[in-house]
């Protein structure tokens, strides 16, 4: 009996979606959160760190250990992420609900302490994205090298496609695809503001 042909791999994210079981973790982060813009700062800083914690490991990995994240770094609210100090990293270090990598858990907090200046330059994390867009893949990545910690091309690439700057986070054919675009993601706006 000859083996049947192996079943083709899904060539998107929204693709491989309808082939998981309904209770997998990345169901809710693709029909929620993925490419939809986010305003707050916070918020952007939480899904920053995330990307970068994903780094060498599998979004499902992050996805199930994300609300230890949260509980872990206050929120990701931003002001207590930046003062942190020995103490709270020697705890990070300890803490088996999140991804206890001292680079990491490092950058988080140097990035936090980063975002206050460009909050007080700009006004935001958000208004400093939006000074800057739109910017190609690559410009974006030297800026993000240049202003933040641990933050190479796939970490920069996917985490502005997951907050709406790039393109490319859901296919035409997705049924979230039409909700996104009413939320209206930045990267339908062509030009500098």
């Amino acid at each position: 009996m000859a083996n049947a042909a192996p079943s083709p791999k899904p060539s998107s994210y929204c693709e491989a979606i309808l082939t998981m079981e309904k209770d997998n973790v990345h169901i809710p982060y693709h029909n929620r959160e993925y490419g939809f813009p986010i305003d707050d700062d916070n918020q952007l800083f939480a899904r920053l760190i995330l990307e970068i914690n994903q780094a060498g490991l599998s979004w499902s990995t992050i996805l199930k250990k994300k609300d230890n994240f949260f509980k872990a770094f206050d929120n990701f609210d931003v002001a207590k992420v930046a003062r942190y100090g020995q103490r709270q990293t020697d705890r990070l270090l300890q803490d088996a609900g999140i991804i206890r990598n001292r680079l990491k858990i490092g950058a988080t907090i140097e990035n936090a302490r980063r975002i206050k200046a460009l909050q007080k330059e700009y006004g935001s994390f958000k208004s400093w994205l939006d000074h800057h867009h739109p910017l190609t893949k690559e410009e974006w990545v030297r800026l993000f090298k240049q202003t933040f910690r641990f933050t190479g091309g796939e970490i920069v690439s996917s985490f502005l496609m997951s907050i709406g700057y790039l393109p490319g986070a859901h296919i035409e054919t997705c049924p979230i695809y039409k909700k996104l675009l009413k939320k209206k993601p930045a990267w339908l706006n062509k030009k500098k503001p």
